[in-house]
């Protein structure tokens, strides 16, 4: 009988923890990790804002017309450098900036078209880049804000039990899961963030690839014989 009368108590325990749990919505969770999630939540934003911006900005970049570097050759070997300038200036991209760089510095040694145009490469790149590192900052200093607002939690806490004298194993739990809140949070905008900076890092890379094959296509059409 005792054992029955306890394995009932044991289950009404546990249904009232599982309503308890049921009753708790996400955004109440959060809120109860305190202060220090208002700065998570604006890295939060500026990780999210900083990657569109990037991705459409990037995308952008890497489109190009599979017919451009054919174009600019038939020009040039034809002899109508003005033609060719008057495409890559139309076209709104990287690879179309650098070909018209070294569209310009025809006529020069080689060595010295292939630095003009290098040199526009760096400047296209740096502008791809640009605002990316914004993403690696917050994927490092979002797991650290979390383990602070849980320190500062904890010390909170143990502060208060050492005041009141309270310090049941209810008290207790309820205030370290709390208090972990912060530290989940960072750790997830923090891999959210690092996710999103390695993915824009290889859409750069793919980016760098077609400008580096269209300076080599080009360098090769300058060494062609003319038509």
């Amino acid at each position: 009988m005792f054992y029955l009368l306890q394995a009932d108590s044991l289950q009404k325990a546990a249904a009232g923890i599982a309503t308890t749990a049921e009753k708790i919505s996400l955004w109440s969770l959060l809120d109860k990790g305190g202060w220090i999630m208002y700065p998570l939540y604006l890295l939060l934003i500026a990780a999210i804002f900083v990657f569109i911006e990037r991705l459409i900005a990037i995308r952008k970049a890497s489109r190009i017309d599979p017919n451009f570097m054919g174009i600019i050759r038939d020009h040039i070997l034809t002899g109508n450098v003005q033609a060719a300038r008057s495409v890559s200036k139309n076209t709104d991209s990287p690879v179309a900036r650098m070909i018209d760089k070294g569209i310009q510095r025809i006529g020069k040694p080689i060595d010295a078209i292939e630095k003009s145009m290098e040199n526009v490469g760096k400047l296209e790149m740096y502008s791809m880049e640009r605002n990316l590192s914004i993403l690696s900052l917050i994927a490092g200093i979002a797991p650290m804000f979390g383990f602070l607002g849980t320190i500062i939690g904890m010390v909170q806490l143990f502060y208060g039990i050492a005041s009141t004298g309270e310090y049941t194993l209810n008290t207790i739990a309820g205030g370290i899961y709390t208090k972990m809140i912060t530290s989940a949070t960072g750790l997830m905008i923090g891999m959210i963030a690092y996710v999103g900076y390695n993915f824009l890092s290889t859409q750069i890379d793919k980016t760098a690839n077609k400008m580096e094959a269209a300076s080599a296509d080009f360098i090769d059409v300058l060494q062609e014989p003319t038509r």
